[in-house]
């Protein structure tokens, strides 16, 4: 092996082992459920800021679009700026309410707002089972840049990273992801930075660039191949994953205090804003430079065509951080609410609490396992990612962000648990059968059975105190 190649692999190599470090040192902090879960609830601004950006830009965010730059243009950064919107909405709107919970899961706060334990149960299938595609996507990322950077085939690498991953999050839980996650959104942002500086010197005149590139490339808001009803389909489920979404809910819970929570939502979305034209340019880059290569291929292959040997190692180490960073915490969120909200309740109450850490341990192994096996069967990273938040967005958004106000409007379980059922069921059907220009119906479905239900129940629980008045008379 030429001396460049093995400095290449000892960059990557040493990254996954220090990763692996982390877990074997956090390991150690575990003493609880609060320790595995939400990291003691110690986490302050840098802490919860650093973790939320690296678990934003991950595969989605950095290959993903890339890959819309690459074959949309300029309007591809509206992925991570709907993104940044809903946090924004996060930020002013809910995050302070969302720490004030002390739980640790999302299904967990549907619980408090209906006293559902059916709502809770329910959510938390839905979560699990749009989670694991999200992970998939997200080890199909790191098995493609990897691929790039080494002659293996993809099924090896995607089997190797998400090994990584789900064992030193298995370790560590939320402390081993939030150490990780610190230094990976520096690597991150450090590799994006190198990146942009290379591509600076080899594009040279942008309107050259423009007018080799296809006719509406730098169009924006709105393109030929981008309408205003794609942009209205990704504010809605995408972005309001970031308003009501568990794997940011789960950095939320681990705030110190809800202002902490407040301030690292809102400087994150700050710094998504830039970042999403910076990775959105490397995608319009490589379609200028690289023009037969796939699309989701275009930041390694640009990195790999452009930079140096030991610069691009350095840079897919910070594709494969932000990657795993998404993927650990879609893992031990995914793990924490099959435990804590489908497991726990039907476990005996005096079941010691070291054994539930066991099986949150055992629940992101398999959790894991499956999802790189459903990885090796799937292909595209945005058409996954975007059928898994479809599904959620339809069932939960609705009830979740209603249920901050239950009492206001006289909000009842029954009304929440048909509005996930159908809310989901909605949006799964249209999509999974195509047609998407009606995905939008997903929304007023699930409010309709919110509030429809909340009614009825409302008018029976009435009927049977009237009765039951009565009877008593």
């Amino acid at each position: 092996m030429p001396f460049m190649e093995l400095v290449n692999t000892a960059i990557i190599v040493l990254y996954l082992a220090g990763m692996l470090l982390i877990g074997l040192f956090s390991f150690r902090r575990i003493r609880s459920l609060s320790s595995f879960y939400v990291s003691d609830r110690k986490g302050g601004t840098v802490q919860i800021t650093g973790s939320l950006v690296a678990s934003i830009v991950g595969g989605s965010s950095t290959l993903g679009v890339a890959g819309l730059g690459f074959s949309r243009g300029l309007v591809g950064a509206w992925w991570m700026l709907v993104g940044a919107a809903g946090l924004l909405i996060l930020s002013f709107w809910l995050s302070e309410k969302v720490r004030s919970y002390e739980v640790y899961t999302l299904p967990e706060i549907l619980k408090a707002q209906y006293d559902s334990d059916l709502a809770k149960i329910i959510s938390s299938v839905l979560i699990a089972v749009a989670w694991i595609g999200v992970i998939a996507a997200q080890i199909i990322a790191a098995g493609k840049i990897l691929t790039t950077l080494w002659q293996f085939d993809l099924r090896s690498t995607m089997v190797m990273v998400g090994g990584v991953m789900v064992v030193y999050t298995a370790l560590g839980g939320q402390y081993s992801i939030i150490k990780t996650d610190i230094v990976q959104s520096i690597v991150i942002l450090t590799g994006i930075i190198i990146c942009l500086a290379f591509i600076a010197t080899a594009t040279g005149d942008p309107f050259t660039m423009a007018a080799s590139l296809p006719p509406g490339h730098f169009s924006f808001p709105v393109s030929p191949t981008f309408t205003s009803q794609d942009l209205l389909l990704f504010f809605l489920f995408v972005g309001s994953v970031f308003v009501v979404g568990p794997d940011i809910f789960s950095r939320l819970f681990c705030a110190r205090t809800p202002r902490t929570a407040r301030r690292a939502s809102l400087i994150t979305a700050c710094v998504m804003i830039p970042l999403a034209f910076a990775i959105v340019f490397i995608g319009i880059a490589a379609r200028f430079l690289l023009p037969d290569i796939p699309p989701e291929n275009a930041f390694p292959a640009l990195v790999m065509h452009l930079l140096p040997p030991g610069f691009n190692a350095l840079v897919m180490a910070a594709l494969l951080a932000a990657v795993m960073s998404s993927a650990d915490t879609c893992i031990l969120t995914a793990g924490t609410i099959v435990v804590n909200d489908v497991v726990r309740p039907v476990l005996p109450a005096d079941f010691p609490e070291k054994n539930l850490v066991f099986l949150s341990r055992a629940a992101v192994l398999v959790i894991g396992v499956l999802s790189v096996v459903i990885a090796l069967e799937m292909q595209g990273i945005i058409g996954s990612l975007f059928l898994a938040y479809t599904i959620y967005s339809g069932g939960l958004v609705v009830p979740v962000l209603f249920g901050f106000y239950s009492e206001r409007f006289r909000l009842r379980p029954t009304g929440a648990v048909l509005a996930i059922v159908f809310g989901g069921g909605a949006s799964a059907y249209l999509k999974l059968a195509g047609h998407e220009d009606l995905l939008l119906l997903s929304f007023p479905v699930s409010a309709a059975f919110l509030f429809a239900g909340s009614i009825i129940a409302g008018r029976i629980a009435s009927r049977e105190r009237r009765a039951a008045f009565e009877k008593e008379k």
